[in-house]
């Protein structure tokens, strides 16, 4: 099915979205060598692409990006330490949605994605979670990621227009065996697969709810010169459809 995103209005949707396609990285600095990020020549989505992407009363909830918002505390601009302990604290989310906090990652401003990994620092690209661990003939099943844009500055959540489950069916992956990982995103745009990447504004006080096991991601901040802080919660699995 894709990307579907609940949104009231396409008009809404067209004012907070861009897409462009994705490349692979290749000896960059700060970056996973064959990342795939996006290519930077981001483009206004058209209303036509709009009507495509939003949610209707039949999609089922598990591939569903979602929007969200909440009153912030006060800050001082410069306080990140403060966000960071205030997303700690955070208790009643909207919808009844789970408390269990991931943890919070503070961005600098002006990055392309915002995702490394642990072991080496480097940035990684447009990935797929893997909390719940399910084949990626069972990936609609797993649970939805929570994520709240605590600021300063606004940023973005990137997102794939095609879902791991496409991906790993045109590399010819088993479908009860295989456990869909980045690397899969990586082997399809070397194959010469079409791929485009989505970026959706979130400003501080907002953000989403996303299949990020489904649909290969990443957060930014390109362009926005304030840092934000971000932070990260795991939801329930899926409703039965």
């Amino acid at each position: 099915m894709g990307i579907r995103l609940a949104f009231s209005e396409s008009e809404k949707l067209v004012g907070r979205c861009e897409v462009a396609s994705v490349r692979l990285t290749s000896d960059e600095e700060g970056y996973d060598d064959g990342a795939v990020v996006p290519h930077g020549h981001w483009q206004p989505l058209t209303h036509e692409d709009a009507k495509c992407l939003q949610a209707g009363d039949a999609t089922p909830e598990s591939v569903r990006i979602e929007l969200i918002r909440r009153p912030l505390l006060p800050f001082a601009t410069d306080d990140v330490a403060g966000r960071l302990d205030a997303a700690a604290r955070l208790d009643s989310l909207p919808r009844c949605w789970p408390t269990e906090l991931l943890g919070c990652t503070a961005s600098t401003g002006d990055t392309a994605t915002t995702t490394q990994d642990p072991a080496n620092g480097l940035r990684i690209g447009l990935h797929v979670d893997n909390f719940d661990r399910l084949p990626y003939n069972r990936r609609h099943e797993s649970r939805r990621r929570l994520c709240l844009n605590l600021g300063p500055g606004s940023r973005y959540l990137l997102v794939a227009d095609r879902d791991i489950q496409k991906i790993c069916r045109a590399l010819g992956a088993d479908a009860q065996s295989h456990y869909p990982h980045t690397e899969d995103i990586r082997r399809y745009l070397a194959d010469g697969h079409p791929l485009r990447c989505l970026r959706i504004r979130f400003g501080p006080g907002e953000g989403y709810i996303a299949p990020t096991e489904l649909l290969p991601h990443d957060g930014s901040t390109s362009g926005i010169e304030q840092p934000s802080v971000a932070a990260f919660w795991l939801g329930r699995p899926p409703s039965p459809q």
